[in-house]
């Protein structure tokens, strides 16, 4: 376990700095691809019981980690940009963080006891793949100046 944590966390600080640097270009994208590393990330977990190949499989956690702590606060930063309102945005976005991570160890809680740890992951790599696409579809890029017409929420909208 420890070595997970320390994994994660060694490969989110570079991450971080990086996605802070990418993000002066485009937030979306880089949030996308936090995303897209942790249905991946459950479905290798899949794949072994091997110890090493666990502690190598936290790097996606890390790589997912260092966008999202980067990225949420500056796409709040944006969507909350002259309204006074960066905190109370920033701390139900963190609420919202908390009972989600909850309710995940509840709900693979009861999987786990009831078909193994395999379906586990499989069912927690489901929904994050169901919050790709939310994101990918539903939330437009939030950095002013950036060409939005590639997204495909603005496509779907001129159909």
């Amino acid at each position: 376990m420890s070595a997970c944590i320390i994994v994660a966390q060694l490969v989110m600080i570079p991450v971080s700095n990086l996605a802070g640097r990418f993000a002066n270009a485009a937030r979306k994208p880089i949030f996308l691809l936090g995303f897209a590393v942790l249905p991946i990330r459950g479905v290798l977990y899949t794949l072994s019981d091997n110890p090493y190949f666990l502690v190598s499989v936290q790097i996606l956690d890390g790589i997912a980690g260092g966008i999202f702590g980067v990225l949420s606060v500056l796409m709040v930063a944006d969507l909350t940009k002259g309204t006074g309102r960066f905190n109370v945005t920033q701390g139900m976005l963190n609420t919202a963080i908390g009972v989600g991570a909850g309710l995940s160890n509840v709900l693979a809680g009861f999987v786990v006891k009831s078909a193994g740890y395999n379906v586990g992951f499989l069912i927690l790599a489901a929904i994050a793949v169901v919050a790709l696409g939310v994101f990918w579809f539903c939330v437009p890029e939030t950095k002013t100046g950036v060409n939005r017409k590639a997204s495909p929420q603005n496509n779907l909208a001129k159909s």
